[in-house]
C-alpha cells in the first residue's frame, strides 16, 4: 500500500491540461480561464457623472452663486456643446460630463428657477465625476487560470469580450459495477441495493467542471464489464465503482489488465478507501474506486477532484487543508490515514470541528450532514477536545 499523498502525486502525474476552446461569453460562468483577457476599452470610456445633479466649472462654485442652464446630458445621450463660465449642463447618473465642466454639484445642493439655478448656503463638496478608466483601463487584463465567477462573467462583458479562452471540460466516463445494483426507480430485488455512487460523483464531477458520462451498469462477469469499458472510447478518465477489491467478484483489475490497463497503483494506506487502484487503460487514466458509497465519494474528492483540477490547467495536488479546533476528545488512530466525516464551523471566533460518531462507509446519511472531512495521519495519538487537526472543506 502508498500513503494519499504519493498516491495523489501519482494519479496527477497521468493527465496534462486539455486543449483550450473559445466560448460565447453567455457560457462562460464555471469554465476555467486558459489565459489572460484584456480589456478592449476604458471603462467608464469617458468621464462619467455619478450623481443626478448639475454639470459647471468647480472653480465658480459658491455659495449663492448662479448658472444658466444650457443643455441636458443623459446616459447614452451627452451635451454636444461646452460648459464656460457661468453656465451649467443638466446631467444624469452614468452621463458624460461634457467638456468646460468639472464638478457635478447634486440637485439637492442648488435652486432652480426656470433655466437659472442658484447654489445652496451648504454644498457638497465632491465633484461626483468617474474618471476615464476609474474601473479598468484598455489593455488591463483578468489574469488566468482561474474559475469564472459570475462577478468575472460581468467584468468581461463589461471589458467587451464576447468569446472567452477556457479549457474544454473533461469528459469522465462513470462505470458502476456489481450484480447487486439497480437504477433509481427500479423494483430490487430482495438481495439488490440501488445504485448511488454513480450519481453521487457525476454531482462531484459536474459541479468541479467536468462533463460526466453515466454508463449502464457493469455486471459481475468480464463479457459484461469489458462491454462497458468499450464504451468509455473518447473519455479523458474512466472512473469504475466497485469490483476493484480481493472477492471472487471483484474482477475490474483482471479483465481491465486483459485490455491492456498499465496499472500504476492498487491500494492506499487510508480508510475509507483502501481499495483503490489507478492506471492508463490503452492510454486513457483509468481510476478504480471502492464500491463502498461513502469510500468512493471521499476517494472521489480526495483523488478525482485533484485530477480535474490538472485537466483544467488549475493547480494541482492534494485539496487545500486547514487547521481547526478539535470539538471533543478523540481515541488513538490506526495504522492507515482516516477521513472523518465530519462538522465544520465557528465556536466562539474559533474554527472548529466535530467528527461524527458514526463513520462506517456505508452512511450516506451521515456523508449528507458532513461539510468537512477530519484527517488523522496514520498512527495519530488520542486527542483532546480543543486540540488543533487537520480539516478538508468539502
Amino acid at each position: 500500500m502508498i500513503s494519499v499523498d504519493e498516491a495523489v502525486d501519482r494519479i496527477t502525474a497521468l493527465f496534462a491540461p486539455l486543449e483550450v476552446e473559445d466560448v460565447p461569453l453567455r457560457h462562460a460562468a464555471g469554465r476555467v480561464l486558459a489565459r489572460a483577457v484584456a480589456a478592449t476599452r476604458n471603462q467608464p470610456p469617458f468621464a462619467a457623472s455619478s450623481m443626478d445633479g448639475y454639470a459647471v466649472s468647480g472653480a465658480d462654485v459658491t455659495p449663492g452663486a448662479t448658472f444658466r442652464v444650457i443643455g441636458e446630458a443623459a446616459a447614452g445621450s451627452g451635451l454636444a456643446g461646452r460648459v464656460s463660465k457661468g453656465e451649467a449642463a443638466r446631467i444624469f447618473t452614468g452621463a458624460p460630463v461634457p467638456a468646460g465642466a468639472d464638478r457635478v454639484v447634486i440637485q439637492e445642493d442648488v435652486i432652480r428657477n426656470g433655466d437659472v439655478i442658484t447654489i445652496r448656503e451648504t454644498v457638497d463638496p465632491e465633484p461626483y465625476i468617474r474618471p476615464i478608466g476609474d474601473d479598468f483601463k484598455v489593455g488591463d487584463a483578468l489574469d488566468a487560470p482561474r474559475r469564472l465567477t459570475p462577478a468575472d462573467v460581468a467584468l468581461l462583458a463589461s471589458m467587451n469580450i464576447a468569446h472567452v479562452p477556457v479549457r474544454r471540460c473533461p469528459v469522465v466516463a462513470l462505470v458502476a459495477t456489481g450484480d447487486e445494483l439497480v437504477m433509481p426507480g427500479e423494483d430490487p430485488g430482495p438481495d439488490q441495493i440501488i445504485a448511488s455512487n454513480s450519481f453521487g460523483l457525476a454531482a462531484m464531477l459536474e459541479e468541479h467542471g467536468a462533463e460526466a458520462r453515466m454508463l449502464p451498469i457493469a455486471r459481475d462477469n468480464a463479457a459484461s464489464l469489458q462491454l462497458a469499458l468499450k464504451f468509455c472510447a473518447g473519455a479523458d478518465l474512466i472512473v469504475t465503482i466497485g469490483g476493484a477489491s480481493v472477492g471472487d467478484h471483484d474482477i475490474v483489475r483482471e479483465v481491465a489488465a486483459g485490455m491492456g490497463l498499465e496499472t500504476e497503483f492498487y491500494k492506499v494506506r487510508m480508510r475509507p478507501g483502501k481499495p483503490l487502484m489507478a492506471g492508463k487503460l490503452n492510454g486513457v487514466p483509468m481510476i478504480g474506486l471502492p464500491g463502498n458509497p461513502v469510500s468512493s465519494m471521499v476517494c472521489g474528492h480526495i483523488f478525482l477532484r485533484p485530477a480535474l483540477s490538472v485537466m483544467l490547467g488549475l493547480d494541482s495536488g492534494a485539496l487545500p487543508r486547514e487547521l481547526a479546533r478539535a470539538g471533543e476528545a478523540m481515541g488513538p488512530n490506526g495504522g492507515r490515514e482516516h477521513y472523518m466525516r465530519a462538522r465544520l464551523g465557528v465556536e466562539y471566533g474559533q474554527l472548529t470541528v466535530h467528527p461524527f460518531a458514526r463513520q462506517d462507509s456505508a452512511l450516506l446519511s451521515v456523508l449528507r450532514q458532513a461539510n468537512a472531512l477530519l484527517v488523522r495521519p496514520a498512527d495519530d495519538p488520542a486527542k483532546a477536545a480543543g486540540d488543533m487537526v487537520q480539516v478538508i472543506r468539502i
